[in-house]
């Protein structure tokens, strides 16, 4: 048995410490997925559940193809025949996802705890808890972070240690999300300035950015005065 809260801790330890190992690569998938969210944002007023978190299952499940469910990938204009088994066909993507997200396990809409360290931990659960119940970080969180190396469930009951998860995992993508829009939050969710690429403090009256006409005028001030 695994223990959830235990496992929760453990994600949100792991979130305050997590750097992007391709940072590059999760600001383009980040963009894709932000473009989108007018789609998501309908799915998430009938759930409830937040639009980045329904929009990084949709990365995770499909690559954000709009002909697969968000329950497991299948063509949602069929009856899917992987798990989540025998859902569909539907109308429209987004029935799918609103049948995915309400009526399939782990139902994500009836969640009301949306801090960091709950969205984690239900994402987790959303992908399944084989991971938690060896002790490791799941890739379907954590690639694309330095929280994870190797070892994936290459398919259902077989865990490869040495597999590499190509794809990057949901809380790589919602560091991207939330450093291209600063409206994203999730209680307990800031991040830290090492994730978000930068090591110096905000820019500011007495620390311009580089290049800016602030840096200009600061640097003419100290050079007419004699300041250090």
């Amino acid at each position: 048995m695994v223990d959830m809260n235990a496992l929760s801790a453990a994600n949100a330890k792991r979130w305050a410490h997590a750097k992007p190992t391709r940072k590059a690569e999760a600001g383009n998938v980040a963009l894709r997925l932000y473009n989108a969210r007018r789609r998501y944002r309908a799915v998430a007023r009938e759930t409830g559940v937040p639009w980045p978190v329904i929009a990084v299952i949709h990365e995770r499940e499909s690559s954000q193809d709009w002909r697969a469910s968000l329950a497991q990938g299948d063509p949602w204009n069929r009856v899917s025949v992987h798990v989540q088994a025998g859902r569909g066909p539907f109308e429209s993507w987004e029935d799918a996802a609103i049948d995915a997200l309400v009526k399939c396990p782990p139902f994500l809409a009836r969640h009301r705890d949306w801090s960091i360290a709950a969205a984690l931990t239900a994402l987790e659960t959303y992908n399944g808890i084989g991971y938690a119940a060896r002790g490791v970080p799941s890739p379907y969180l954590w690639s694309g972070t330095d929280q994870y190396r190797t070892g994936k469930y290459v398919r259902d009951g077989v865990y490869d240690p040495g597999k590499v998860d190509p794809q990057l995992g949901c809380a790589a993508l919602i560091i991207a999300l939330m450093e291209l829009d600063p409206d994203i939050s999730f209680a307990g969710a800031k991040i830290a300035k090492s994730a978000a690429g930068s090591d110096s403090a905000e820019p500011s009256l007495t620390n311009p950015s580089r290049g800016s006409i602030g840096a200009f005028v600061v640097n003419l001030v100290r050079a007419v005065f004699g300041r250090k």
